[in-house]
């Protein structure tokens, strides 16, 4: 009996199968290619997230460092400190408590009326100097006065305000957001007290009351 020999795959079966492994591979390479384009992609978002926040951190707030500075300060005085020996108290602050001759250093001829002070009349010798602020803090008002000169406030921590008036070139704006030692602006004369020649007047503030400054200050 003759022996029959195994038969050959037919060209049907070569073709199912030629037919399922290229397009398997195509999907492979393109599942492996999907995948690595999400994981940049992944890693790079994570990375410009972490970029951003270190950025964030990094970037200065000025509002924060002036309320952490005024936090931390004591008032100073409203003139460079080495112009110290240089100054004169015209006019004290009104105390009614306070020995006699200061309580009459303390009012204001206007009119032929007497008037109390409210703050300092500090001057130089007659001559402009620059006038700077006291605390850090918020200008809350610049008021252009031609009869008094004009007038900063600038609002602090802690309900604190100080009162800078007689002046002239002023260097700061209503919102500004000011440092401890900054020039806000220089003294000049005025008609609401001529006797005082050049000088600035000096206000200080605790909870809209005004306060002696010589409780701050070791004038």
């Amino acid at each position: 009996m003759r022996e029959e020999k195994p038969k050959a795959p037919s060209q049907e079966n070569k073709k199912m199968k030629n037919g399922w492994f290229w397009p398997a591979i195509y999907t492979g390479v393109a599942l492996l290619f999907i995948g690595m384009v999400w994981g940049y992609s992944a890693m790079t978002t994570k990375d410009e997230a972490v970029t951003s926040d270190v950025a964030k951190l990094d970037q200065p707030n000025d509002d924060v460092t002036v309320e952490t500075n005024a936090a931390n300060e004591t008032l100073k005085y409203p003139f460079h400190e080495d112009q110290l020996d240089q100054v004169a108290i015209l006019q004290e602050f009104y105390d009614p408590t306070a020995e006699e001759s200061v309580r009459e250093k303390a009012l204001l001829v206007f009119k032929q009326s007497y008037v109390t002070s409210k703050g300092l009349s500090l001057s130089m010798d007659g001559q402009p100097f620059e006038v700077v602020a006291a605390l850090s803090g918020t200008v809350e008002a610049v008021v252009a006065d031609s009869f008094k000169g004009s007038e900063i406030r600038l609002k602090h921590a802690d309900g604190m305000t100080t009162v800078y008036s007689s002046l002239t070139g002023v260097l700061v704006k209503e919102g500004e957001e000011i440092q401890q030692g900054q020039v806000l602006a220089t003294t000049t004369q005025n008609d609401w007290n001529p006797q005082a020649g050049v000088h600035l007047q000096f206000e200080v503030q605790k909870d809209g009351v005004a306060v002696n400054p010589h409780d701050y200050l070791a004038f």
